[in-house]
């Protein structure tokens, strides 16, 4: 026996359905069109900040090679203000700390990549590296050390090497020479190229052959 004997019944029931649900899928229906225009809206929104962040980012690179230093750090602040989500404000800050250094203004370098450091950005690695080769430039050679311990092994996939490299320098600065050795064999050993690298180590033996042929 069929569910419905007629087409009038089958329609007495789909009118008697709708009536009852009517409400609910029209809301649902109603949720379901808001979410995707909101999400098109906010993806729209997006890809325009995108442009208006990348044509200001277009004027700092300029600016750097005009070196207009005036100029660099506004339209670097107007990244890092208005365009905070983007990309192009992560990049800026290491631009912007970048001129710094070039003008010998490195505490205003220290203080930019100190910042970015402490972001959870992609950049934050790049960041680290280029602080402890400040502080390693500055004599702060104990302050570079603790930086790198405070490294999270984990989050510094692909840089620990170069992380092992500068231990080394500052080893050396402080006249550990041991410790030094060990850090540049370490980086070696795990492949780290680097055209001075190998140098560094044959400096420090080279002490100790003399010693031997004596």
């Amino acid at each position: 026996m069929e569910l419905y004997e007629t087409e009038e019944q089958q329609v007495e029931a789909l009118q008697k359905w709708w009536k009852e649900n009517a409400t609910a899928s029209l809301i649902g229906l109603g949720i379901a069109i808001a979410t995707i225009l909101g999400w098109n809206s906010w993806l729209d929104y997006k890809k325009e900040e995108a442009g208006k962040a990348s044509a200001v980012y277009d004027q700092l690179l300029k600016d750097i090679n005009e070196n207009k230093v005036n100029e660099i750090d506004a339209v670097a602040t107007k990244l890092k203000t208005e365009f905070a989500s983007t990309e192009y404000a992560t990049y800026s800050i290491l631009l912007q700390a970048k001129t710094k250094v070039e003008s010998g203004d490195l505490a205003a370098a220290k203080e930019l990549l100190q910042g970015l450091a402490n972001q959870s950005s992609d950049l934050n690695q790049l960041a680290k590296l280029r602080l402890v080769r400040l502080y390693l430039a500055t004599g702060e050679y104990e302050k570079g050390l603790q930086l790198i311990g405070q490294v999270n092994q984990k989050t510094a996939a692909g840089f620990e090497d170069n992380y092992d490299e500068l231990v080394g320098d500052l080893y050396i600065a402080l006249d550990r020479i041991d410790e030094a050795r060990t850090s540049y064999e370490k980086a070696l050993r795990n492949g780290y190229q680097s055209s001075l690298l190998q140098f560094k180590l044959d400096d420090l033996t080279a002490p100790e052959k003399l010693e031997n042929i004596k």
